[in-house]
């Protein structure tokens, strides 16, 4: 649980699953603020999960995220907990449709 931790770091290992520059990242995450996601991504880069790489080319400056092989590792973990997700919440979904109509 060490790697995978916490409210956010198993969303952004799965928006990671294909390389992303910072900006997109935080465009498929809105819903983490920008030092959040800056903070879980140093820990995930601390941990081994993700590299980063700067192109210092020309300006503007951009940074690349994608996992580290040791991180895709956890990719079929990360794709079960999805689709756990997914399942679970559609059960939810007529669960709660139930108990409104009574």
């Amino acid at each position: 649980m060490k790697y995978i931790g916490g409210k956010w770091k198993a969303v952004i290992l799965i928006h990671l699953i294909e390389k992303k520059r910072y900006n997109e990242l935080r465009k498929e995450c809105p819903m983490i603020t920008e030092r959040t996601l800056s903070l879980q991504l140093k820990e995930l880069e601390a941990d081994g999960l993700v590299t980063r790489t700067v192109h210092t080319d020309k300006a503007p400056l951009k940074v690349d995220y994608e996992l580290t092989e040791f991180g895709r590792t956890l990719i079929p973990l990360l794709e079960s907990i999805a689709r756990w997700g997914r399942e679970t919440a559609s059960r939810t979904e007529g669960i709660q449709q139930v108990i409104e109509s009574k």
